[in-house]
């Protein structure tokens, strides 16, 4: 994996000189530029500060949380009680108890081979594969590497450093044994060559040092291992050997008892040798724990090889042997395990993913005492397991670290900065209620380190949405990040038994319950989550636990216009269905209950059944609403593209590549189902053709927008984005503009290690989420929203923002506005006509309708932002959190409390707006209600924007762009 640096970070950030020209620059522009101005010459617009400076765009690394990718070795200091895991790429992640978490990484990206704490001394060895050596100081803030010891004729196979000793060993491949001063980092002029250590013990090369350390009695001594199965125990000061011993078979680790009269070894047929120092001629016991007993008596039948043994004692009961590997053959999909035995007890523990490498936690640092072993550390290649040796049943201990992101695969995550301050400790102590049961019941035995939170923190959080439906919530205010509360948004749906199903099963091969989509309101607490199943979900907090049953609306939304066209004669079918003959229309219906009759094709069914029974909701995000879209005349719902709620309106809307609907979830009812041309009205600017009649209605499965995860999860970035670009560029070979369109960072040539699953922006950082590889991480399906029969007449939505704003250009007042972007880069703007009075908020009914207006940009819509007259940006409303299920049922819990404005705008937000449009190739201001371009900046023209965000930092607005070929770009606004 190569390293991932950014490539031209913040390029292009220019000084505030209005001499550039108007929507100049490519992928590296960065200010923008004043454009042509359109309208009115007496547009009015006051002279706005200017505070930003290029000294607030320096990016640095600040935290990396996840599990550690690819690792390969594993250490731990006994006395300091800290874990060190070293990976594939050449990192080094420390852990301490829970909150000390910190990431080290060698420049030359080298595979860490073998990590060796020097015990309570506060630095750490580390064996890389380019063969060198590197002493890490830990006793400073940020680690750092004292020396570096580079092998240049021999490769390095084995380290071992014995307790408070100042020698480090080296074993290489061609067997020989170095020494290296660990004080000064220099090679002493001790060599142990291999034909001095076998004589004549063998004929042949012994093969590479498997194996090195110093006999627990007398640190003089070494007992060194060679692969071929010789084992020599060396006199490091009489620089011979005491005695050798040899073995038919490979070995893989060797194990000392604590007295230093004997030490076992693992084998490659699946055997544990345990040999004696007084007769080294033949092992004194041999064992094939995992082998068939032979009838006739002869030596059981070989196993997989056993990778690793360690061989611990206990002053009051027998001692333990732990080991990898060793399974039968004939058992081969077992998965990996670790084997615990104790006494005559064998304990066999299956693992999620193979093991890597793992550690017995013992009582003392010193090997010449009862090792008393507690713990068993397992270094998976996905996971961190520590097993509990004090319990007979060997539970494992609750992982407090954050390094499960993708216990489920991250579908889509959304940042949180500055939330409002007691929401961090309420969603504690709504998860801690949820802990799972059957861990260990003692202290996490990982406890090293300090923890504190520094002098400049902020209430952070992160949200991850997952393929099995689960949502988390993380606390990222501090250096580590740790999880606050999980939601399964499955539970609000009925359980599929085998062979049920099958509108779901037709559509979506596997995670029907993938999150796709979320938005979340802090102030309000209102949650809303968008499905691959073509549902959303709206959740309040409470809590409280109640007992009821969840509400459920069903809205269609499909749209197509078909001419009557006689079908050519070879796909008629020989029994034409008599719907079939009938014009199709538009179906732009609200919520229906149309049942889909035996034999006929499906209409009004949704994709999943909500449960329709009261259901316990703990404490937490309880579900008030489901919403789902449905079959409409045997075409399935296709994926929700956007979403956006808002707390003090009551509304939800959210959009696919047939149209737009919004729904009040506080009266329950579906305001607007409508497709994307009916909200044009006479103001489309396209002359559309209509489509042609389909062959037939049920299409084969590689049409369906609605697609399997396994095509899902790994397309995200070009889900949406890409797909859409493509309706925006008018050219004669839409086949090749598809396959430019797919070449997005997770296709390129390598500079990225995994796919970036999505960029938040939030102030002054930024957050990546890289997604685990896949087999099929780069199929494509065919998506009907980008097919060439959709091409001319579907237009998805791809961005919607609720917000006081001017609706019309004659507006003299700001009102309630839904603002609506779609892939083809058309702005339109929906007026939102509330109850005046929030007493009849309940029982009035709530009126959606298009102004008219209509704004263009280039390329497919991102987002929207709205700044007043002072160039402040301006929150949309929101609601004051309230207990839904309080028990208090006074006057004050009932009246709703609505925060119309950002408390930082000024009280008097003058006659006129801005208001910040970003597309996927361009950035527009324009002034309202007059409607006036003021700034046009071409962000890029040889490649696309993923994500963008306006956001306030230092007291000044900028929008932040993270483009498709690893670009980060920040546009200031400047004023005339």
């Amino acid at each position: 994996m190569k390293k991932f640096n950014f490539r031209k970070v913040l390029d292009g950030l220019t000084a505030s000189s209005p001499g550039g020209s108007a929507g100049g620059g490519g992928a590296g522009g960065g200010s923008a530029h004043p454009g042509g101005t359109a309208g009115a010459a007496g547009t009015p617009r006051e002279e706005i500060q200017e505070t930003l400076t290029s000294d607030y765009f320096q990016i640095c690394k600040t935290v990396r949380h996840g599990f550690p990718y690819l690792p390969t070795a594993l250490a731990f200091d006994p006395v300091q009680k800290i874990l060190a895991i070293g990976t594939r790429t050449g990192a080094i992640r420390i852990l301490g108890r829970p909150g000390v978490d910190c990431y080290c990484q060698h420049e030359s990206g080298a595979a860490v081979l073998q990590l060796q704490f020097l015990i309570n001394e506060g630095a750490l060895v580390s064996a890389c594969a380019d063969d060198t050596l590197h002493l890490w100081n830990l006793r400073q803030k940020r680690p750092a590497i004292l020396h570096s010891l580079k092998f240049n004729r021999e490769r390095i196979t084995y380290c071992h450093l014995p307790f408070q000793s100042k020698w480090l060993y080296v074993g290489t491949e061609r067997g020989n044994t170095h020494i290296v001063n660990i004080e000064s980092f220099i090679l002493s002029g001790y060599v142990i060559m291999w034909n001095k250590a076998i004589e004549l013990s063998t004929k042949t090369h012994p093969g590479p040092v498997v194996h090195l350390s110093d006999s627990p009695r007398d640190e003089g001594k070494l007992l060194i291992g060679y692969e071929n199965g010789t084992v020599v125990f060396w006199d490091l000061r009489s620089k011979r050997a005491d005695l050798r011993a040899y073995y038919d078979e490979a070995i893989h680790s060797v194990a000392w008892h604590h007295e230093g009269k004997q030490f076992m070894c693992s084998h490659s047929d699946g055997s544990l040798t345990l040999w004696n120092l007084k007769s080294p001629n033949r092992p004194f016991q041999t064992t094939i724990p995992h082998g068939k007993i032979q009838r006739d008596g002869k030596k059981p039948e070989s196993c997989k090889p056993i990778l690793k043994v360690e061989y611990k004692t206990c002053k009051s009961s027998e001692p333990f042997v732990i080991f990898s590997g060793g399974l039968s053959y004939d058992k081969a999909c077992r998965r990996p395990s670790l084997t615990i035995m104790h006494g005559k007890a064998i304990t066999v523990l299956e693992m999620d993913h193979p093991i890597v490498d793992f550690l017995t936690l013992c009582e003392t640092p010193y090997p010449n005492e009862f090792q008393e072993p507690y713990a068993v550390v397992v270094l998976l290649e996905k996971d961190l397991i520590v097993v509990d040796l004090t319990q007979s049943n060997f539970p494992i201990f609750e992982n407090p670290y954050p390094i499960d992101i993708h216990e489920s695969p991250v579908t889509c995550t959304e940042y949180f900065a500055d939330c409002p301050p007691d929401l961090i400790p309420v969603l504690y102590s709504v998860g801690a209620k949820h802990k799972k049961q059957g861990y260990s019941n003692k202290e996490w035995p990982i406890s090293g380190g300090a923890w504190n939170l520094g002098a400049q923190t902020y209430p952070e959080i992160i949200i991850t949405g997952h393929a099995d439906g689960s949502v988390k919530f993380w606390d990222a205010s501090a250096i580590t990040l740790q999880m606050l509360y999980k939601l399964k948004t499955s539970k609000v749906f009925e359980k599929q038994k085998p062979g049920e199903g099958k509108a779901t099963a037709e559509i979506v091969e596997e995670d029907p319950f993938a999150v796709q989509m979320m938005y979340w309101c802090p102030e309000s607490r209102i949650f809303c989550v968008a499905g691959v199943s073509a549902y959303v979900v709206v959740y309040r907090f409470s809590k409280h636990e109640v007992n009821t049953e969840i509400a459920s609306l069903e809205v269609r939304l499909q749209y197509e216009v078909e001419d009557i066209i006689t079908p050519e004669p070879e796909i008629i079918p020989q029994f034409p269905d008599a719907s079939s003959q009938l014009p199709s229309l538009k179906s732009l219906s609200g919520s229906t209950n149309t049942v889909a009759c035996e034999g006929m094709m499906k209409d009004s069914i949704p994709c999943l059944s909500v449960k329709t029974r009261p259901v316990r909701m703990p404490p937490g995000y309880q579900a008030d609403l489901v919403i789902q879209l449905v079959w409409v005349d045997g075409e399935p719902p296709q994926q929700i593209t956007s979403l956006a709620v808002n707390s003090a309106y009551g509304l939800v809307a959210f959009g696919n590549c047939n149209g737009l609907a919004v729904v009040d979830f506080m009266q329950k009812t579906v305001l607007l189902s409508m497709g994307t041309l009916e909200l044009y009205g006479s103001s489309d600017p396209y002359q559309r053709q209509p489509r042609s009649p389909r062959k037939s209605k049920q299409f084969a499965a590689d049409n369906f927008c609605m697609r399997g995860l396994s095509n899902f999860y790994p397309d995200l970035t070009k889900r949406i984005r890409t797909s859409y670009q493509s309706l925006t560029e008018l050219s004669d070979s839409p086949v090749s503009l598809e396959l430019e369109r797919c070449k997005s960072p997770t296709s390129g040539k390598g500079d990225w290690p995994l796919p970036v699953l999505r960029v938040p922006v939030y102030a002054c950082s930024i957050v990546f989420i890289y997604t685990e590889n896949r087999e099929n991480s780069f199929s494509r399906s065919r998506s009907s929203s980008v097919s060439s029969i959709d091409r001319d007449s579907k237009e998805a939505i791809t961005a919607l923002y609720f917000m006081e704003s001017f609706a019309r250009k004659n507006d003299s007042a700001v009102s309630p506005c839904l603002w609506v972007g779609t892939g083809l880069g058309m702005v339109l703007i929906l007026s939102l006509n509330l109850p005046a009075s929030d007493d009849l908020r309940q029982s009035e009914p709530v009126m959606v309708s298009p102004s008219g207006t209509v704004l263009t940009l280039k390329g497919a819509v991102l987002t929207f932002a709205c700044l007043d007259c002072t160039g402040t940006l301006i929150h949309p409303p929101y609601e004051v959190w309230r207990d839904p299920h309080s028990a208090d049922d006074g006057e004050k819990t009932r009246k709703r409390k609505l925060v119309m404005h950002s408390p930082s705008s000024s009280q008097d937000m003058g006659d006129h707006q801005f208001a910040v449009i970003c597309s996927e190739k361009q950035a527009k201001v324009f002034s309202l209600p007059s409607q006036t371009c003021l700034y046009v900046h071409n962000i890029t023209e040889t490649s696309f924007l993923l994500q963008a965000d306006v956001v306030t930092l230092c007291n000044s607005v900028c929008l932040a762009c993270f483009c498709a070929n690893g670009h980060i770009m920040t546009l200031r606004y400047l004023s005339n």
